[in-house]
């Protein structure tokens, strides 16, 4: 199920529907979202289609990251794939390439996610789901559940970071001797849907009107820096609505705020079909950040925006949380694993993307096809896997229980001392939502009796299965609160990545599955304990599973709440 690549040649004159800036340099190629009702996307192949005579719209573009520019006579290589399907809507990753032929160079340029929606006749279509075969494609259909989830709760994040968080501006970092008001940077555009810029549907090519959209929102951003601003990411590209050939767009455009290096630009799209009409269509908003590079590439110092009225301070004040956003988003889910703090500080900004985080590591180690079988004693499997810095173990057992209620058990960890003899005492901290919850444990000291006893101050995620044949997840990552600092009594004890995840095998049967990613910590004490780690583990699992058949009857009226 590779991604099929798509090939271009950028020409000077010669622009790609959907282009944006025809001349000698694109700032993000010719990505674009695929042609609505057409069979095979212009600038990208999707393997997996929904069915026959459904239509695939462009829903929303959930995030794009441009990373280079690219110039005329460069090859522009784009692959698209399918990452999963959900019941009438789908994640197509998108990633942008680059070479240049005289010297052989690769680079990337951009990626992107694209949320898609089948519909037929108006009304959407249940889709096939595919299969995931090598152990990428299994990454990206598992955490491409967390990132639907994320997705869905972006408007209420917003919303509760304005109101219980302080955002602070960094007034030091900014030129105050030059500001301006937010209105001098409004631009509105109107522009005639015309036979090229749509399908054979009649309906508008979404990269035409990301494009136009592109247009204004540079408009904007060059009014507040006086020069020609750069586009670096696009967040929550949404598609509301379908337009047609002969309607009016009318694009409006307005610079929300100004940071030290980059400014964000809010742009929306209304239609009508007749000057008369009263009523305009809004058909799709998003936020562009723009930068502006001096001669050497490096960002420069931006005015300060000042906001005019109430709407002017509402759009401030949500752009320096979208900041702050994605700020965190790019300090926990960007960095590579190896690069990630073990603790990352816990706060309502990033709650969001620390439990994503949480489940997506616990997934992605799940997913990961290298395990190697160690030891099989009494029906437990032991399997372990040495990568880069970490090793990481994985129990397996099957268990004659209910799949929902072994879950609702394991997820209390307040219950776990009553199986893990390595838990002393577990206190709940925070119960942060439904899903998830901050919990301080004791642990026993590791080394022997001279050693002081451990605590940990970890994150509890939890994820019923979206679809039949998916698991349960618990996963645990350390976190720190300024609540609960280091005390001389307890060494401070960090965990990565660990987790149980379950699977229905039966009506009263469930496969088991923890997995934990041993930090540096705890590698002392396996390299002084190997003999007697496989029966440390064999010995702990089997508690595990005796607790859940002693309690297997215990929780049945609490299972109408999971």
């Amino acid at each position: 199920m590779a991604p099929r690549p798509h090939l271009h040649i950028l020409r000077p004159g010669i622009p790609e529907a959907g282009c944006p800036r025809p001349g000698p340099s694109w700032h993000h190629g010719d990505l674009q979202e695929p042609n609505r009702g057409t069979d095979e996307p212009a600038g990208a192949a999707i393997p997996h289609k929904p069915s026959r005579g459904a239509e695939c719209g462009s829903a929303a573009e959930v995030d794009r990251h441009n990373r280079l520019s690219l110039r005329t006579g460069q090859v522009v290589n784009i692959k698209a794939k399918v990452n999963r399907a959900f019941n009438s809507s789908m994640e197509v990753g998108i990633q942008v390439t680059s070479e240049d032929p005289c010297n052989e160079k690769q680079w990337n340029v951009c990626k992107a996610l694209a949320t898609f929606v089948a519909q037929r006749n108006s009304s959407k279509v249940k889709l096939k789901q595919i299969l995931p075969l090598t152990e990428e494609e299994k990454v990206e259909y598992s955490v491409a559940a967390e990132r639907r989830r994320m997705r869905l709760v972006y408007t209420e994040t917003i919303r509760d970071l304005l109101a219980k968080s302080v955002i602070q501006d960094d007034l030091e970092s900014r030129d105050c001797s030059r500001m301006v008001p937010a209105e001098k940077t409004r631009v509105e555009s109107v522009e005639l849907v015309l036979p090229p810029h749509a399908n054979h549907q009649g309906n508008t090519f979404g990269g035409q009107i990301m494009a136009w959209m592109e247009n204004v929102a540079t408009i904007a951003a060059s009014r507040l820096c006086g020069a020609h601003p750069t586009l670096k990411t696009i967040e929550m590209f949404h598609f509301r609505g379908p337009s047609q050939v002969g309607d009016r767009l009318v694009l409006k455009a307005i610079v929300n705020n100004a940071f030290k290096n980059s400014m964000e630009v809010g742009v929306c799209v209304e239609a009508y079909h007749q000057e008369m009409e009263s009523c305009r269509r809004h058909l799709n908003s998003a936020f562009m950040t723009f930068v502006v590079l001096d001669g050497d590439d490096q960002p420069i110092t931006l005015p300060w925006i000042q906001p005019q009225g109430e709407e002017g301070e509402r759009r401030y004040r949500e752009a320096s949380a979208r900041k702050k956003m994605r700020l965190d988003r790019k300090y926990i889910v960007s960095c590579k694993q190896t690069e990630v703090p073990l603790s990352v500080p816990w706060d309502p900004s990033n709650q969001v993307y620390l439990s994503y985080n949480n489940v997506s590591s616990l997934k992605m180690l799940m997913a990961k096809d290298t395990w190697v079988l160690t030891s099989e004693i009494n029906k437990i499997k032991l399997y372990t896997l040495e990568d880069d810095k970490f090793l990481s173990f994985h129990m397996e057992m099957t268990v004659y229980t209910d799949t929902a209620q072994a879950f609702l058990l394991l997820s209390d960890l307040g219950r776990r001392p009553e199986w893990d003899k390595h838990y002393q005492s577990v206190e709940l901290v925070q119960q942060v939502d439904e899903d998830d919850a901050i919990y301080r444990v004791i642990s026993t000291a590791l080394g022997g009796a001279e050693c002081k006893p451990q605590d940990f101050v970890v994150l509890a995620s939890r994820r019923k299965p979206c679809d039949s044949g998916e698991p349960y997840v618990l996963a645990l990552r350390s976190v720190t609160l300024p609540t609960h600092p280091k005390t001389p009594e307890y060494t401070r004890g960090e965990t990565l990545c660990s987790g149980f995840c379950l699977w229905r095998e039966g009506d009263q049967q469930t496969k088991v599955s923890y997995y934990n990613q041993a930090t540096t910590s705890f590698l002392n004490y396996v390299t002084t304990n190997v003999a007697g780690l496989s029966s440390e583990f064999i010995t702990t699992f089997k508690a595990c599973e005796q607790f859940l058949l002693d309690n297997k009857s215990e929780l049945a009226l609490s299972l109408q709440n999971l």
